[in-house]
């Protein structure tokens, strides 16, 4: 019914108030239709809304209470747009003073919002006499329509702090928990006021839990404005509501005093023990309540912290992945603290725990790559530094979502990196995923600045990776020529011919050409082999010279994945072992030739020794094994 709501034909809805006898129920769809405009963002022009309004005011004499309740609320969203707002004056007031209870409160409400100013001293008298008055809605309507009134006529307010004090020190809930905003409201330029104000609150105890907690924040703010030692007696007030009856009292104590500035870690600690019990608490909302606290001093106090760690490492299982990611965001940021007391051995293991976690919970990725990013920035050696970006790599790979800001963040690292290793990988990354986001112009500027500032072999990484950016980016294409144009007088001959060869490339605009020659990953040249067959081609006769060196046929490395799914088939290498122990030992070396070359760049030569020494204690074997 209200999901494609026109604002053209509720209004020509809006007509029905005219009629004679209309219905109450029709009545109550088309003001409720009004309203779910304006909580839309819908505008009524002038004219719109001073129509709506004098029809409205026909429903004025419904005895319908839900129609009279809901024609309060339309008044009040009406009155900024419409003319003539203030002829209900004498029928909102006549309606506060009256005998119907259910029509006071709204009355109340709708009459302070819709009264000018200067017009308020009429009604000041009936609005006193509603602050004290024995209804709770009526009194807290007063009150909440008074915080509205302070903004405007704050001088009248102030001449009601009699009525306002009667009020904080009755035993309404609510009405305790208006006044006292109030009357802090009124009195809080003043700071002898406030002071009087603390040192009476705290004498008188308050039954309403609202109340408590809007004191409990008075006070932390006193004591932030003029210091804990100054003020031990309200410290000792906060440390005296953490043993309330309700939970909400309890756990504002304790944000409070986490909250405060300038405090130890033993006075911290009866807050952190009480949201340490919230944590193992079975409602979520203390759970998410104490988790978001504990992240605010993380950092400042991780010893305090650390005794929650096991309730912390808990809650990164919970259902609810907002505690999850407070838990995670938390435990991060104790790690913080001791990760430069440890070795980088260690280091790589908490990072290998961080990337399983951006695995597990992948909406988190901008918690743990802020983490890991930072961790860039530590002092720490290549190995570390190389884990850490191989970690970021896994969540931008593998999370969509994260590419953008990964990225960003290992080109603010590359500004100032001094491992050249690490700068390539990066360089590459950013031409293998760049193009495909949203804005990839944004990555031109840190590549380039690599040609002009890094060494040769760095040069030739981001021109490849600037080339990229060409292919795959047709609007982009102009901007890269023109770089590589400048790329081509560098002093490095490699820089030079790269930049030659992949302008020349991009120029013609063969897609042909630029998918085998710059987006080609799939080939894996065996760069061992390739190094042997070169140094054979050069010293080879000059007839032999004579044909081209053929790149083709040069052989082609299994990709990983391909190479883990065959290794075990391997039947080159099966044939090199019996049935015996030696076997099941050699069966695993094809394992070998998957897992090193993500860490290294001689694998093969690797692999052949393993071979080699394993080969003549196998052959003397078989040769035992065949005789008779």
């Amino acid at each position: 019914m209200y999901m494609n709501l026109d604002k053209a034909a509720v209004l020509q809805d809006a007509r029905l108030f005219n009629a004679n006898q209309p219905s109450p129920r029709k009545c109550i769809q088309i003001l409720t239709k009004i309203l779910v405009l304006f909580t839309r963002g819908v505008k009524l022009n002038r004219q719109e809304a001073t129509n709506t309004f004098f029809a409205i005011t026909k429903l004025y004499q419904s005895p319908n209470q839900s129609l009279r309740k809901l024609l309060y609320l339309v008044i009040k969203e009406l009155s900024p747009f419409a003319d003539d707002v203030i002829i209900l004056t004498s029928s909102l007031t006549k309606d506060m003073t009256g005998s119907e209870t259910a029509f006071r409160a709204p009355a109340i409400r709708t009459l302070c919002k819709i009264t000018d100013p200067s017009m308020i001293q009429a009604i000041e008298r009936y609005l006193k006499q509603a602050v004290v008055d024995k209804s709770q809605p009526i009194a807290s309507a007063v009150l909440a329509s008074a915080y509205h009134l302070m903004r405007v006529c704050p001088d009248v307010i102030r001449r009601w702090s009699n009525e306002i004090q009667e009020a904080v020190t009755g035993h309404r809930n609510m009405v305790q928990y208006h006044a006292l905003g109030l009357l802090y409201q009124i009195r809080r330029n003043d700071r002898l006021a406030v002071q009087k104000l603390i040192q009476k609150s705290l004498q008188s105890p308050r039954r309403s839990s609202y109340a408590n907690c809007l004191m409990i924040r008075i006070v932390a703010r006193q004591i932030e404005e003029e210091g804990v030692q100054d003020n031990r007696n309200l410290l000792d007030f906060l440390e005296s509501m953490m043993r309330d009856k309700s939970e909400i009292v309890i756990y504002e104590a304790a944000r409070a005093i986490i909250s405060l500035s300038g405090l130890t870690s033993k006075e911290l600690t009866p807050a952190v023990n009480v949201l340490q019990l919230f944590c193992c608490s079975h409602k979520s909302s203390l759970r998410y309540a104490a988790a978001k606290t504990l992240n605010t001093i993380a950092t400042r106090h991780p010893a305090v912290v650390a005794t929650c760690n096991v309730d912390l490492e808990t809650m990164i299982s919970d259902s609810n992945r907002s505690i999850a990611t407070l838990a995670i965001t938390t435990l991060l940021k104790h790690i913080c603290s001791f990760m430069a007391d440890i070795t980088d051995e260690f280091k790589v293991v908490v990072l290998e725990s961080i990337r399983m976690l951006a695995a597990k919970y992948p909406r988190k990725y901008s918690v743990l790559l802020n983490f890991l990013s930072g961790r860039l920035r530590d002092t720490a050696g290549y190995e570390f530094k190389k884990a850490v970006v191989s970690a970021m790599e896994s969540i931008i790979t593998e999370n969509p979502n994260a590419k953008n800001l990964g990225l960003l963040q290992l080109c603010e690292f590359i500004e100032d990196c001094e491992h050249e290793r690490l700068t390539q990988r990066i360089l590459y990354l950013l031409g293998r995923e760049g193009p495909f986001l949203k804005r990839p112009r944004q990555f031109i500027r840190f590549i380039y600045n690599r040609i002009l500032l890094e060494s040769a072999a760095v040069k030739c990484t981001a021109t490849t990776a600037l080339a990229r950016f060409g292919a795959h980016c047709e609007d982009l294409l102009p901007s890269v020529l023109v770089l590589l144009e400048r790329v081509m007088h560098d002093d490095d001959d490699e820089v030079r011919d790269r930049a030659a060869f992949y302008h020349n490339v991009l120029s013609s605009k063969d897609r042909s050409l630029i998918q085998t020659y710059i987006l080609q990953d799939e080939l894996r040249i065996n760069v061992a082999a390739m190094e042997r067959a070169l140094k054979d081609y050069l010293q080879a006769t000059p007839a032999e010279q004579e044909k081209p060196f053929d790149l083709a046929s040069m052989p082609i490395e299994e990709p990983p994945a391909a190479a883990a799914a065959t290794a075990l088939g391997d039947s080159a290498t099966a044939g090199l072992f019996d049935n015996s122990k030696e076997a099941q030992k050699g069966a695993s070396f094809p394992m070998l030739s998957f897992l090193l070359p993500l860490t290294s760049t001689v694998h093969v030569e690797v692999c052949d020794i393993l071979i080699i020494t394993r080969k003549p204690a196998l052959r003397k074997r078989r040769s035992n094994h065949e005789q008779p």
